[in-house]
């Protein structure tokens, strides 16, 4: 996914807009795929690459405001632009604060449309690359036996060897024995190392108990 080339997706009921705005992402080498309702978009497969969504507020079948919440319910993140011939103040801050990259009233200069969609591109490769960091973790984290995460937890907590024992009920010895083998597994080349990554990992270690 690293090297996966980006690509644009539009939501928009006018086909006349759709065209438009495909041509101008396309002018700076971009990739578009365009569709005229919500419904379409989720039906269609999207690739796994780093993607922003340019959303029009009034679509026929769910407003845009309404879906960047349904995406959000859904856990699909996506940078949001939001495009719209009738925007007010109350719509658009609400839109920014749902996390939309940008609120663009029609018409919009064609430059300000290809700033947005540069920085939700960046900002989606960064949250690609943090998924990808947090996956590698998880699969680490899971190589370690039941009492290896007992001792990674505590140690994270910032007990000592000894205390780490006293809480398990066995010895320092063993306990520093696990401690190493904990830092094997997860590659950590430090305490800190470890402990930001059990910070890291700490989302997904509280979803799943």
């Amino acid at each position: 996914m690293k090297n996966a080339d980006p690509i644009v997706f539009v939501i928009d009921d006018d086909e006349a807009v759709r065209e438009s705005v495909k041509k101008l992402i396309a002018s700076v080498g971009l990739r578009a795929e365009t569709f005229g309702s919500t419904r379409d978009f989720l039906s269609a497969e999207r690739p796994k690459a780093p993607a922003c969504l340019i959303l029009d507020v009034r679509l026929p079948d769910v407003s845009g405001l309404e879906f960047q919440r349904d995406l959000a319910a859904a856990n699909v993140e996506i940078p949001i632009i939001f495009i719209t011939g009738h925007a007010d103040v109350p719509m658009s801050v609400r839109a920014m604060k749902a996390g939309a990259v940008e609120f663009l009233t029609k018409p919009f200069r064609g430059q300000e449309l290809l700033d947005a969609i540069q920085e939700a591109i960046a900002k989606d490769r960064a949250a690609w690359s943090g998924r990808a960091q947090t996956e590698e973790l998880r699969v680490k984290y899971n190589s370690l036996t039941a009492r290896e995460k007992e001792v990674l937890e505590l140690v994270a907590a910032g007990l000592l060897n000894k205390q780490v024992g006293a809480e398990l009920g066995t010895s320092e010895l063993t306990i520093k024995t696990h401690r190493g083998h904990v830092m094997q597994k997860m590659e950590a080349a430090s305490l800190a190392d470890l402990v930001r990554m059990f910070e890291q990992l700490k989302p997904f270690l509280t979803k799943n108990k």
